[in-house]
């Protein structure tokens, strides 16, 4: 019986990025499959935040193209991110410190607003029904990553692993189709770690998710592919396997060679 693979959500094709004549990725191509998560890694410097940057629309390629959907993201905003079914986590968080938790999470899902500018300038009777409509959802992620007790909670107070939660909670209200994560799991604590991989794999297949990160075991436990950058270029992708004894990813990424899985066989990209 053939196996059928889960439509490709979102098709990146021959990215090249350059900074001042240094080319930071050389022909990147890669596939995000729907209800699965893809992990990008490499080591410092290798282009993986250019990638996601790239595919957020911060950065303009230079050459190449991104789909999503089937559709072309023709130099896409990153303001029109969440209208198109995306959204980004950031290594800095970007929580607003002075903002309840509740108020940074409503943040995330201000484009599902059903009130304009002037029904919200006006304080009409539908913006307040909008409001709580928002606000209603926002506690529900909440409660879904645990943390809903914090909602009233300045963001500036709290540890960091619960900050973590709350842009983790601010990129789900949006109820987004394609979550990505840059690099979630850094300063977490071992149990941090652990738990966050319960809550993205829980996710799974209704949204589908896109990382970089630098944590191995977190990676290799929770990704179904990966993805392998170096010097701007893929040196292989396939399942956390066949990456793991892939012997130019030993060379360039994981350090000194790893005994391979007996029957486990490379994948060079």
């Amino acid at each position: 019986m053939s196996v059928v693979e889960d439509p490709v959500l979102l098709r990146a094709e021959g990215l090249n990025v350059s900074f001042g004549g240094l080319e930071v990725l050389r022909r990147v191509s890669l596939e995000v499959r729907a209800g699965s998560v893809l992990g990008v890694i490499g080591p410092n410097g290798a282009g993986k935040t250019t990638l996601f940057n790239t595919i957020c629309g911060f950065v303009r390629p230079d050459a190449g193209t991104i789909t999503f959907g089937g559709q072309e993201l023709s130099r896409p905003r990153p303001e029109q991110l969440t209208r198109h079914g995306i959204a980004r986590t950031l290594q800095g968080l970007g929580l607003f410190a002075g903002l309840t938790v509740l108020d940074n999470v409503v943040a995330g899902a201000t484009h599902r607003s059903r009130t304009g500018f002037v029904g919200a300038l006006l304080a009409s009777p539908w913006a307040d029904r909008d409001e709580r409509r928002l606000a209603a959802r926002a506690r529900e992620v909440l409660r879904e990553l645990g943390i809903e007790g914090d909602a009233n909670r300045i963001c500036a107070g709290l540890p960091y692993g619960v900050r973590k939660r709350v842009a983790l909670a601010r990129a789900l209200v949006s109820e987004p189709r394609l979550l990505m994560l840059d690099e979630p799991a850094a300063g977490l604590s071992a149990s941090e770690v652990g738990e966050l991989a319960d809550i993205v794999r829980g996710l799974v297949p209704d949204t589908t998710v896109m990382l970089v990160e630098h944590h191995m075991d977190f990676v290799m436990n929770l990704c179904d592919r990966l993805v392998v950058l170096d010097f701007g270029e893929v040196i292989a992708r396939g399942t956390p396997a066949q990456v793991r004894a892939d012997p130019q990813v030993q060379r360039a990424y994981l350090g000194d060679p790893v005994a391979a899985v007996a029957g486990e066989g490379g994948a060079n990209a």
